[in-house]
């Protein structure tokens, strides 16, 4: 027994040798996927810091307990940055100094745009509340809806693929993505006042411009047509623009990088949509429905 379980290690290290993907062993210039993690949860924490939070702030000490928060995040995130940054062409051949002062500098940027986050956040937690009757009241909005959740961490993870940083916008959509369902990626970019609702089957492609005042439901894709030429489309515009007042409703279907679905739209459930659509459209997919009663079918 054990000279077979020896033979198998064997064959199993000796097929690391074939130089596939598969087979890399220079982990250097990969992020820490549990680090990235990390630093959502703290910053969660700076964005609502009355409701993610891993103490107690009294009014006393809330400002001091934040400002350290702050720092050690922002500390945390910028030694990933460095460590991906060797990924990138124009950092490939700096010295570790260099990619450690770019990386400071883009945590930098980044930081200075969490204002601007946490104003576009407030927009879409009154546009929840505006388009949901079931919300008890907003901080149900921010503890207990997995919609806002997506769209809180997709924010994050926008500015950082903004600043042009590798691998971990794309971590942070993904975990996102694990957690509600909701699959937004992170060169996505979404307007003020934007309502998931129920969550769950959502996908957003990374070229898609979605307007303000969007709404979508549940088992929504906002993708791209036929990727047959794959890696030779990377740069073009692959994905949807949806106007301002749009409503896409549960399990729409809208595809294609010159598609545009007019402002004040509505996309009912089930639809496919590969052409644009004017302004104030209605999309309804219509079956006969027969309903019978009674027991005679006669």
């Amino acid at each position: 027994m054990d000279k077979r379980i020896d033979q198998i290690i064997e064959e199993i290290l000796e097929d690391y040798g074939q130089d596939r993907d598969i087979d890399r062993m220079d982990f250097f210039g990969q992020p820490d996927q549990d680090e990235v993690v990390e630093v959502i949860k703290k910053l969660l924490m700076i964005l609502y810091p009355g409701y993610y939070r891993d103490d107690y702030y009294s009014s006393r000490s809330a400002m001091p307990k934040l400002s350290a928060l702050i720092d050690e995040t922002m500390h945390q995130l910028r030694k990933q940055i460095e460590i991906v940054l060797v990924n990138e062409e124009k950092y490939r051949e700096a010295s570790r100094e260099d990619r450690k002062t770019a990386a400071q500098e883009i945590c930098i940027d980044f930081f200075a745009k969490i204002p601007k986050v946490r104003a576009l956040l407030q927009t879409d937690i009154d546009a929840t509340y505006d388009g949901d009757p079931a919300a008890a009241d907003k901080v149900e909005i921010v503890i207990a809806y997995p919609g806002h959740y997506a769209t809180t961490i997709h924010r994050l993870a926008h500015e950082l693929y903004l600043l042009g940083v590798p691998y971990i916008p794309r971590i942070m959509s993904e975990y996102a993505h694990g957690e509600t369902g909701v699959d937004i990626h992170p060169g996505a970019t979404i307007g003020e006042y934007f309502f998931i609702d129920h969550a769950t089957g959502i996908v957003i492609g990374e070229t898609s411009i979605i307007g303000e005042h969007v709404k979508v439901y549940q088992g929504v894709t906002i993708g791209a047509l036929s990727l047959e030429e794959g890696q030779t489309l990377k740069g073009n515009k692959r994905h949807p623009t949806i106007e301002d007042h749009a409503t896409l409703y549960a399990g729409s279907t809208i595809l294609g990088g010159d598609t545009v679905i007019g402002h004040h739209s509505i996309i009912g459930g089930s639809a496919f949509v590969t052409k644009s659509v004017p302004p104030y459209s209605q999309v309804i997919v219509t079956a006969e429905v027969k309903v019978s009663t009674g027991g005679n079918n006669e």
